[in-house]
């Protein structure tokens, strides 16, 4: 019977509790490319980020046992559910939360089970293609240039690549870019996978796959990360958090280009681009015994080191702020306000952001809900959200002492490149503050905390 809908792609997580649906899910979707996984406390369950559309059955008796459970998992995977139950939503409202609207009932029969499915199916593919198109980057400073030249380089190259960079600067970004760019595995899909969010004893189910029948529960093929890249590309952030009997498998695959399921001794060949990401410094993890050297080398063939936002410099802070601003205020309402604020610019770029663009991202939405909301630069609030940021930049007490080395380099770093403005403008403050991209009064600001002076004591000497 034909449903109207496309099923295909497609991941159903089916959380039974006491009632007897996996089988017969299994069967109603056996026709279709779906995977059929048991997860009865749902602790395989993807993050939202997958490239398989997914989806889950639950049935209702699952509700008061594990209420807490189901909230976790709801906020971990964000995908829709099809909830089985016994009866109608209108005759038991306390049954079903309000928010569920795809509810079927305990004898449902394929036809209705697959029409659910792809009516839910299309949704997820017409909220996908409705979604706004990733922001476009900033990147005016000429270290950011420098690395999108690299980036145009060697994008239409089959090597892997190792991108490095503070926490926070965009390397998924930069990832994404190398995909897009990428002439044969551009059409195909972007698997992004969170090393250091592997849980124990899951990594070979999640990468390598499972066949039917392999363990409890796996009532259906599933196909593991390396198979969901075939024919894209495959990014491993925090690459460097993978213990090392991990990577020996990774490295295995790599070599071989094939992957063998759990429960299989058919190998399947995959082929796929490797584009890895880490803040940690692999050479020394390498010296340390704690990352494996062979599997270093065949990551790095290509290094792309992506800047911190303070080598990004203030102009292109304060650019990469209002991009923010306005994908959260809108177009239209922003239009209505006057312009940001100098004096909120100034605060923005003269603020050290360790969590690089994703913290700056994090105090942009804040502020931007606040004028959205309120339809104002509203000073008082606006300063206050800034202050609070920058408290809660305050470092633990076990890390304190690095974090003022940190900054302590953040400012001689900073300090070389305000005396490097001025030298360029014959140290004319006004000019100097319009390169920098901030206001008079903030490069007065900084020139009193740098104890820069004038003009440099040398100079001065040299004139008398």
């Amino acid at each position: 019977m034909k449903t109207g809908h496309t099923i295909e792609e497609l991941d159903i997580y089916v959380w039974e509790g006491k009632a007897d649906i996996v089988e017969r899910v299994v069967r109603c979707m056996s026709s279709f490319d779906v995977d059929v996984i048991r997860a009865d406390d749902m602790t395989n369950a993807p993050e939202r980020s997958v490239s398989r559309a997914s989806l889950a059955v639950i049935s209702v008796s699952v509700i008061g046992a594990s209420g807490a459970k189901l909230r976790d998992w709801q906020a971990h995977t964000g995908m829709p559910v099809i909830w089985v139950g016994a009866l109608p939503r209108e005759r038991d409202p306390a049954t079903y939360p309000p928010e569920y609207s795809h509810v079927l009932p305990l004898d449902f029969t394929c036809a209705e089970l697959r029409g659910m499915v792809g009516k839910l199916l299309t949704q997820l593919r017409a909220h996908a293609a409705q979604a706004p198109e990733p922001s476009v980057l900033v990147a005016h400073s000429e270290c950011m240039q420098a690395l999108l030249h690299e980036v145009d380089t060697f994008a239409d190259c089959d090597t892997s690549v190792l991108i490095r960079g503070e926490t926070g600067v965009g390397k998924e970004r930069i990832a994404q870019l190398l995909h897009e760019k990428h002439s044969r595995y551009r059409d195909g899909p972007f698997v992004a996978v969170n090393c250091g969010a592997i849980p124990d004893g899951l990594f070979e189910s999640l990468f390598f796959g499972h066949a039917k029948g392999s363990f409890t529960g796996a009532v259906g093929a599933h196909k593991g990360y390396f198979e969901q890249a075939d024919g894209g590309t495959l990014f491993l952030d925090e690459i460097g958090d993978l213990p090392l009997y991990q990577q020996v498998k990774l490295l295995r695959v790599l070599e071989d280009c094939a992957v063998t399921r759990i429960g299989s001794a058919m190998p399947v060949k995959v082929d796929f681009r490797l584009v890895a990401a880490t803040n940690k410094d692999l050479p020394q993890l390498v010296k340390d015994g704690t990352f494996r050297a062979d599997l270093y080398y065949r990551l790095a063939v290509i290094e792309l080191r992506i800047p911190s936002l303070e080598e990004r410099g203030a102009v292109e802070k304060i650019a990469i702020f209002k991009a923010f601003i306005a994908a959260v205020v809108g177009a239209e309402r922003l239009a209505a306000l006057p312009e940001i604020p100098y004096w909120l610019a100034d605060a923005v770029a003269d603020t050290y952001f360790p969590g690089n663009v994703r913290e700056l991202r994090n105090l942009a939405e804040r502020i931007g809900v606040t004028v959205r909301q309120i339809g104002a630069w509203d000073a008082a609030r606006l300063r206050r959200l800034i202050a609070h940021a920058r408290n809660a930049q305050s470092a633990p007490a076990e890390t304190a002492v690095q974090g003022l080395v940190d900054r302590s380099k953040w400012d001689m770093a900073e300090r070389e490149r305000v005396l490097a403005a001025l030298a360029s403008n014959a140290w004319r403050r006004q000019d100097t503050a319009q390169y920098l991209g901030i206001s008079r009064k903030v490069l007065w600001e900084k020139m009193r905390k740098y104890q820069i002076f004038d003009e440099e004591p040398e100079t001065r000497e040299s004139e008398g």
